[in-house]
């Protein structure tokens, strides 16, 4: 994982868990949303990024519209696990630039900051429903 992404992490693990289901769900929908979006502007100019940020925005949409939380339709997936799931979604959206070969070129900047953006509000998201910090190892022990 980048070590922004890590860091943006750990600073958030310490501050209290804000951010509740409906506010996370309105943030998940926005994010798919700009994945989409963007997808469709990488197109002409760089079709690796372009099937990034389709994919991205495709599982983001899956994952939302399957947690069990306001605004998902289906209760096949937990909030915990949707939190496990983000977890693990904030290194593989920063990583893309460098396993589809487009790192140096100016389309990964969106990857990085969509990834550090996903790790901070994961990061404030209260899962658990208790408010407390540092909820990253329980959501992903229960998950498990």
């Amino acid at each position: 994982m980048p070590f922004l992404d890590q860091a943006t992490r750990w600073a958030t693990n310490k501050m209290p868990s804000v951010i509740g289901p409906k506010a996370h769900a309105i943030i998940d929908y926005a994010m798919a949303a700009s994945f989409l979006a963007m997808a469709g502007f990488f197109w002409k100019r760089n079709k690796r990024a372009a099937l990034c940020s389709l994919g991205c925005g495709a599982a983001e949409t899956t994952v939302a519209l399957l947690t069990r939380y306001p605004d998902g339709v289906a209760d096949a997936i937990s909030f915990e696990t949707h939190g496990a799931i983000d977890f693990g979604m904030t290194g593989l959206i920063s990583s893309l630039p460098d396993m589809m070969h487009f790192a140096d070129e100016p389309e990964s900047r969106f990857f990085r900051v969509q990834g550090m953006s996903l790790a901070a509000v994961t990061g404030l998201t209260d899962f658990t429903g208790t408010g407390e910090r540092n909820q990253q190892e329980r959501v992903e022990e229960r998950a498990a």
